[in-house]
């Protein structure tokens, strides 16, 4: 599983941009869009939606560049991506996940991951040739790797704490207190929500 804690930039139904660090690769993927409800947020219908989601991600190395992916490669990425929120809210909730879940999650990890390579400056690259079925497997490893580690094990695979907000992330931090899925946004949100319940109102005051 990424260690590499980048988090993604979000915006708020009003506009409002925020930060939400998901704590894991496959985690990133569901901000995404999905089925149902979430189907407003989707992003992964064109080309250059996925290439974003690659640029903005925290995939090490970063910069890996992809061929244009076609309709059947899209479709590929969303499977996997709603297969994803499908596990992780069974996590999150207590349940066992579905099998329909777990067989696109493993078959999609089956495929070779993106390779690295070493350059001359002793830094790490990606190799030649990367694909999005190279990188659907490197997703779906995070995925393996988060699901069955410690931090599964250990509760820290959550839902945002928020009633309205849907978002799940992995608690990383030291601590293991994290409630939401950004304090900027759901966190502050119900601190306002708290402060006016405790507060009159000005005709009962």
């Amino acid at each position: 599983m990424s260690e590499k804690a980048r988090g993604l930039t979000l915006r708020t139904p009003e506009g409002r941009t925020y930060r939400f660090d998901a704590g894991a690769l496959c985690l990133e993927l569901l901000p995404t869009g999905g089925p149902g409800r979430l189907a407003r947020y989707e992003v992964l219908d064109t080309p250059e939606g996925l290439l974003d989601w690659v640029a903005a991600g925290r995939l090490t190395p970063p910069a890996l560049r992809l061929p244009p992916p076609g309709e059947p490669e899209l479709a590929a990425v969303r499977e996997l991506r709603d297969a994803l929120l499908g596990v992780g809210r069974a996590w999150a909730q207590g349940r066992p996940p579905g099998a329909g879940d777990l067989a696109v999650v493993n078959a999609a990890a089956a495929a070779p991951p993106l390779a690295t390579r070493m350059t001359a400056a002793g830094e790490r690259a990606w190799a030649p040739g990367a694909t999005v079925t190279g990188l659907l497997s490197t997703v779906a490893r995070d995925a393996i790797d988060l699901f069955t580690g410690p931090y599964a094990r250990e509760g820290r695979i959550r839902e945002c704490g928020a009633h309205d907000c849907y978002l799940l992330f992995v608690d990383t931090s030291r601590p293991g207190r994290r409630r939401w899925c950004a304090m900027e946004r759901c966190g502050n949100r119900h601190k306002v929500r708290a402060h006016r319940a405790r507060t009159p109102s000005e005709g009962e005051a």
